[in-house]
């Protein structure tokens, strides 16, 4: 019997919202891209083809997206943090994966990213 792993992958997420410890970047909303991989067992979903046996990521968008916007994060760190825990909140997740990106944060460099992820001991 086979017991495949499904893995969401939220592509690019990009959202305005104000990081940083700098005055500018407490006074202005800067662009970040956020990057999603979750993982549950799919077999359920598709055996049963019913809502409740998978991960719906329309709803988990939706809370990146108000978590990002409606608040002010100091770190990089913070916020990935934040966005992990929220991907986790679903019993059947077992791995989720979270890349928070700065464009432009450094001088010559396309951006600056940090990923966490997290493991769910089944």
């Amino acid at each position: 019997m086979i017991n495949p792993e499904a893995q969401i992958h939220i592509k690019n997420l990009r959202l305005r919202t104000y990081i940083g410890f700098n005055e500018s970047e407490k006074q202005n909303k800067q662009d970040v891209i956020i990057n999603a991989w979750i993982q549950y067992p799919a077999s359920q979903a598709f055996d049963t083809d019913d809502v409740e046996n998978a991960v719906n990521y329309r709803t988990i968008c939706k809370e990146m997206i108000a978590h990002t916007e409606n608040n002010r994060f100091l770190l990089l760190e913070k916020m990935t943090a934040d966005l992990l825990a929220l991907c986790m909140t679903s019993k059947h997740v077992t791995f989720a994966k979270i890349e928070v990106s700065k464009p432009h944060a450094l001088r010559f460099a396309d951006s600056v990213s940090l990923t966490l992820s997290a493991t769910r001991e089944t």
